[in-house]
């Protein structure tokens, strides 16, 4: 059978087999948190407690009063021990709010109504923004800000993302079978708030107990929404590749999902959206997949936002001797790390610890010019080129061969022949005309 997909991408192996059957275990209350003020696209939080205050579980810790922002909030009860720099996931140090747990948990909920279904618009996003709740694919955007699109771009479909098309991760996977009731509440109040009744929910065809515990909720609560098995393909779970198998709709260069009528979120995005409003809870934590070769017991977790990965490490057995890497996120897009006292965030979909047999140890060679990179590339973009251009700080070259438009998927430098890192280069290059456009408005 042939299921929907997008032209081109690639077919890495998926190493699902580790975690997809494994159940989500709830991690025990970690004893202390590390919380970034950051963890979303956008105006950074200012701290809102100081040394030595006592703080509840999912009480604001951090807020900014921009528009384009999400509050942090303390994932447990505790006393805040110090705030200052701690380093990041993403290789920087930032400012993070460290608190030293007191006790189990009491919870600080959300002012949240009785019915979802009987609240306004606005009241549905403010307690969307209240509650903290950003994409939780990876690209941590507020959610307020993406259910709000503007009168001039009307949406009329809204696409759940079930893909997981990155390879090892299984967290999505495994909330689709064991937490759909729950994903299709809050499925439906995305939906009431974007005023939308055209669902979809998108999962790559190597997840059939998904495909089948979705489907079957969806027609035992008497929902009109279609569940679509897509073909196992990266990067399938990218937003603009997810609207065009599920709709054959094509985002135009630059645009954005709204241009062509559609909204897309994450699985774990609708879990923290109906959490928020039957429980009162604001997104202190989420599934991690814990996996890969250089782990003793692979796992799916429940953990709360700020744990130390150490942490989660060790209740997965701890690494094996022979691991070598530890990634956060995904191998196509995921980032390396050195240092496992850096916490859980919001975007920490999973820990991928790999041994060395499992690390390929590639030369570099010249371009052949073989073209596999462009076969590839799933924005028919010309990966060489760009990362040429951004070698040789060629700014308007870049822009003229759309580098704006590159996802940042990877399938390039996962095709190319001669190991060249055409993605890295390419997000050197988006960079520096950033940059340049900076400067330029200054």
């Amino acid at each position: 059978m042939k299921f929907p997909t997008f032209s081109k991408g690639v077919h890495p192996s998926d190493h699902k087999e580790y975690t997809n059957t494994k159940s989500i275990e709830f991690m025990p209350l970690p004893e202390e948190v590390f919380v970034p003020v950051q963890q979303h696209i956008g105006a950074p939080d200012d701290p809102v407690v100081e040394r030595r205050d006592e703080v509840k579980t999912g009480q604001v810790i951090g807020r900014s009063d921009k528009y384009v922002s999400s509050p942090v909030h303390s994932p447990v009860t505790g006393k805040v021990k110090k705030i200052d720099s701690f380093l990041h996931p993403m290789g920087s140090k930032v400012t993070m709010i460290q608190i030293q747990r007191t006790g189990e948990d009491e919870w600080d909920l959300l002012d949240h109504p009785d019915r979802w279904e009987d609240a306004s618009v606005d009241e549905l996003r403010q307690l969307i923004w209240d509650a903290g709740i950003v994409g939780l694919g990876g690209a941590a955007f507020p959610t307020h800000v993406k259910l709000a699109p503007p009168e001039e771009k009307p949406v009329d479909s809204f696409i759940l993302n079930g893909c997981e098309c990155e390879p090892y991760l299984t967290s999505d996977h495994r909330a689709m079978v064991e937490m759909t009731d729950k994903i299709l509440t809050g499925m439906s109040i995305i939906m009431k708030t974007l005023g939308v009744e055209n669902g979809y929910i998108g999962i790559e065809d190597n997840k059939p107990d998904a495909v089948e515990a979705m489907n079957d909720r969806v027609r035992d609560l008497g929902m009109d929404y279609t569940v679509m098995a897509l073909e196992t393909k990266y990067p399938q779970g990218a937003e603009k590749m997810l609207i065009k198998s599920v709709l054959d709709r094509k985002v135009p260069a630059g645009g954005l999902p709204m241009d062509v009528g559609t909204v897309v979120n994450n699985v774990g995005t609708a879990i923290a959206v109906a959490e928020a409003f039957t429980e009162g809870k604001p997104l202190v934590q989420r599934v991690v997949t814990i996996t890969g070769d250089g782990i003793a017991e692979p796992k799916n977790v429940m953990a709360r936002i700020g744990t130390p990965f150490q942490s989660l490490i060790d209740f997965a057995g701890g690494l094996k001797e022979e691991a070598t890497q530890v990634f956060m996120g995904g191998p196509m897009m995921g980032m390396a790390q050195h240092d496992l006292s850096i916490p859980v965030i919001k975007a920490t979909s999973g820990i991928i610890c790999s041994r060395e047999a499992t690390i390929t140890k590639m030369n570099t060679y010249p371009c052949i010019q073989c073209g596999a990179c462009v076969d590839a590339c799933p924005m028919n973009l010309v990966p060489t080129r760009l990362a040429k251009f951004s070698e040789q700080k060629m700014i308007e070259a870049m822009e003229q061969y759309d580098i704006d438009s590159c996802v940042e998927c990877g399938s390039c430098a996962f095709a190319c022949p001669s190991h060249i890192p055409l993605v890295q280069w390419i997000r050197v290059g988006k960079y520096r005309v950033n940059e340049s456009r900076d400067k330029q408005a200054a």
